[in-house]
């Protein structure tokens, strides 16, 4: 491989592992957000199994439960799509590598 294909390639990857870093601080920003809403959501919901009065209930519901819940789902997905998003990017760093690691096997028995 030229050099000036293994360098366009080199600094192809180091874009890719910069989306990557900012992917991984995201999703644990995020990861961190989902374990409140565990906890809300989770106490919430407890606290509504445990309450007889009706509309006490749909108090709970309509000022906690039901945000909770919709937060809590959101970021859920917020964190399947970055999982997605890593998985892809991650695939481009491996072929990146692969393709300069056949290279690098073939100029050596080549030589």
């Amino acid at each position: 491989m030229e050099e000036h294909v293994k360098k366009s390639l080199e600094e192809w990857k180091q874009e890719i592992d910069g989306l990557l870093n900012d992917i991984d601080k995201e999703y644990e920003e995020i990861k961190q957000e989902l374990q409140v809403y565990t906890y809300k959501f989770s106490i919430t919901k407890q606290v509504i199994q445990s309450t007889v009065n009706e509309d006490i209930i749909r108090n709970i519901r309509e000022l906690y439960h039901t945000p909770f819940e919709k937060k809590f789902n959101e970021l859920k997905e917020a964190i399947k799509d970055l999982e997605e998003k890593k998985k892809v990017f991650q695939m481009f760093v491996d072929k990146i590598d692969k393709v300069k690691g056949k290279d690098g096997a073939q100029t050596a028995v080549g030589s």
